[in-house]
């Protein structure tokens, strides 16, 4: 996925945080619902940041939530540039498939992190099962009716 670059000056360049956050959440098949339960941040507060972007200023807590809940860093939704590890410590089979599939710098170094039994996966393969087992698994986090509960 495309990286916005750190903010030009000028009038064509100013793109407010609110129009990040609704293409990071259109891209995601988001509606505003959902984005505003899976961050914990409020449908109406949403929609005025979407719509409003001169009138609000989101704190960083705020943005926490929304970029987590989008799969993306603070430094995507404010258009700055993400101040990386140096490449050298992204294994060489990562970091094509990272470039392939167009992660996030966030989910790149979370997978840099993981070992198995002392060492890396090597291959792209190898990294596309994990990442997709990691972004599948997120439905177990979410809540389950109790027993006799209808859905709403």
């Amino acid at each position: 996925m495309p990286r916005d670059k750190p903010a030009a000056t000028g009038p064509a360049a100013r793109v407010s945080v609110g129009d990040r956050i609704r293409r990071f959440r259109e891209e995601r098949g988001l509606n505003l619902s959902q984005l505003a339960e899976h961050s914990g941040v409020s449908k109406g507060y949403l929609w005025a940041l979407e719509n409003e972007p001169g009138a609000r200023r989101p704190s960083a807590e705020t943005l926490y939530a929304v970029a987590r809940a989008l799969g993306v860093t603070i430094a995507d939704l404010m258009g700055r540039a993400v101040l990386a590890a140096p490449p050298g410590d992204i294994p060489d089979s990562l970091r094509e498939f990272a470039e392939e599939e167009g992660l996030p710098e966030a989910d790149v170094q979370m997978l840099a992190s993981i070992q198995f039994r002392g060492e890396q996966p090597r291959t792209k393969e190898r990294w596309r099962y994990i990442y997709t087992a990691i972004s599948t698994s997120a439905a177990i986090d979410e809540p389950r009716p109790s027993p006799g509960s209808r859905p709403s």
